[in-house]
């Protein structure tokens, strides 16, 4: 029976009139060629709209407005003061506003409507609030030159960002890119993931309704190989912040060296070690978090841990608390308040999970929780929670990241061998050590190759750190004051005191 007190959130997607055409120059326009792609709902495979299909000639439209708009200063040359005003009018807007984008980030990618109202819509207002109040609390820099010269260091915005973003979490990634981008005074083309526009091209126009002057933000949606590949390679772009696969990411890097050697920084995948000692005192909260971490999303996460590493000592009896944890998150409808989990972005990621698990049994994991498709009557794509114990570090399903709600249990002897399963991965975007030994936590975690190491807990974020990896988990780092490295220039200027 529906609970009265909760939205009707069938009847406001039914109200919403939903725009799939670029914003270039404060303006909705089709794409020049005329072409539309099908923007299919993954919560019952229902095309939602018809979405601009963006390509060059689209790019290079919202190059040149972004590029005016900065060489005119109507932006950039705005007090750091003034600009942080704007930016907290959007923030403002973006939580107004806060049911209909949770509303169209559930609809585009499928994941539940409690997770899209209670996290995505306020993080990402959070972010840009926060790049707006820090905006004109950092300050430039005198060098002890002594007292013949004067040399000033000054951060200035590069010009024209180029932001891709990924289907998982659309609206926070973008935010991550246009809080520092915007606030430092850059002029941004945003080119989401085809598989979940919708977001994107909202939050310009509500960029635009809090005072962003038109053309500073630019939204073309369109397919990687066309808007994405035309944005990397634009000449005019100056730098590109990047968010997705490690395979996309090669290209990105390839494209910077092929154009005018923008900078290029990549925020790629991820294959997280989550290392569980048998010291640790509280295995139910383990595995709570365990599960959570992995199932969130429907693992559609690019620092899910989704390698758990587990002392054989206690081995049994935590896989079996994990196992009964997977049960809390049986994928369900997303626009039920109550769902924890939901589907899968589209069609082809729900073959690429399926067939991640196929090859885990084929290779001799045993699953012990969930394996398969559910729901399939609904139209759309969801998988049950599933759980591989036995797993080899050499088997396809803990060298690849899955990006579904697939966990896969390695058990270790000793510490040493833990670390060595953790890193030996081409990936190191996060990690976890659960230990009531001080000594071994501390130890432990300085020797795991990852971005970000979590102890006694997983993914408890804020704004204030880094978020980013090492090895083919990407450069550069998303969130905190170290993301205005990525989209300003240091200039000195040398002034000789006679």
């Amino acid at each position: 029976m529906t609970n009265p007190t909760l939205p009707d959130w069938y009847a406001r997607a039914k109200a919403l009139k939903l725009d799939g055409r670029s914003l270039i120059q404060g303006r909705r326009v089709a794409a020049a060629s005329g072409e539309v792609f099908a923007k299919v709902s993954p919560l019952n495979g229902q095309v939602l709209l018809e979405v601009a299909r963006g390509g060059a000639a689209d790019i290079d439209r919202a190059v040149v407005s972004a590029r005016q708009t900065f060489d005119k200063g109507v932006w950039r040359n705005q007090t750091p003061g003034a600009r942080k005003a704007v930016l907290q009018r959007f923030a403002d807007l973006m939580m107004a506003h806060r049911d209909e984008l949770a509303l169209l980030e559930t609809l585009d990618m499928g994941k539940p409507i409690r997770n899209a109202l209670g996290l995505d819509v306020g993080a990402a207002a959070r972010c840009i609030r926060w790049y707006a109040e820090a905006i004109d609390k950092v300050y430039d820099e005198i060098a002890p030159t002594g007292p013949q010269a004067l040399a000033l260091v000054t951060r200035e915005p590069m010009g024209v960002i180029g932001a891709i973003v990924p289907w998982n979490y659309p609206m926070l990634m973008a935010a991550w890119k246009l809080g520092p981008a915007l606030a430092t005074g850059n002029s941004v083309v945003l080119k989401p993931s085809e598989k979940s526009p919708l977001t994107a091209l909202r939050l310009a126009e509500l960029a635009i309704e809090a005072g962003l002057p038109e053309g500073v933000f630019n939204v073309v949606p369109g397919f990687g190989h066309e808007a994405g590949e035309a944005l990397a390679l634009h000449m005019d772009v100056d730098a590109i912040g990047f968010t997705g696969s490690t395979r996309i990411g090669r290209r990105m890097m390839e494209y910077g060296g092929r154009s005018n050697l923008k900078r290029i920084y990549n925020e790629l995948g991820g294959k997280s070690a989550n290392l569980v000692f048998a010291d640790f005192d509280d295995l139910d909260r383990a595995a709570k978090t365990a599960a959570g971490s992995i199932f969130y999303n429907q693992g559609e996460s690019c620092n899910a841990p989704s390698r758990l590493l587990v002392q054989a000592s206690i081995a049994d009896e935590f896989v079996a608390r994990v196992a009964a944890q997977a049960q809390n998150y049986q994928p369900a409808d997303p626009l039920d308040g109550a769902t924890v989990m939901g589907a899968l972005v589209d069609e082809a990621q729900l073959k690429t999970v399926l067939g991640f698990i196929a090859s885990g049994r084929e290779e001799g994991a045993r699953c012990v929780a969930g394996g398969e498709q559910v729901r399939a009557e609904s139209g759309g794509y969801f998988v049950a929670p599933t759980i591989f114990d036995g797993v080899r570090n050499d088997m396809k399903i803990a060298r690849e990241e899955i990006f579904g709600p697939v966990l896969s249990v390695i058990r270790f002897e000793t510490e040493e061998e833990a670390i060595a399963i953790a890193n030996d991965s081409n990936y190191g975007l996060q990690a976890a050590v659960w230990s009531t030994n001080l000594n071994r936590a501390h130890r432990v975690a300085r020797q795991l190759r990852a971005g970000t190491v979590h102890v006694n807990q997983y993914d408890d974020d804020d704004i204030t750190v880094p978020f980013g990896g090492v090895k083919q988990s990407g450069n550069g780092r998303d969130k905190s004051l170290h993301a205005f490295d990525k989209y300003t220039e240091l200039k000195t200027t040398w002034i000789r005191l006679d």
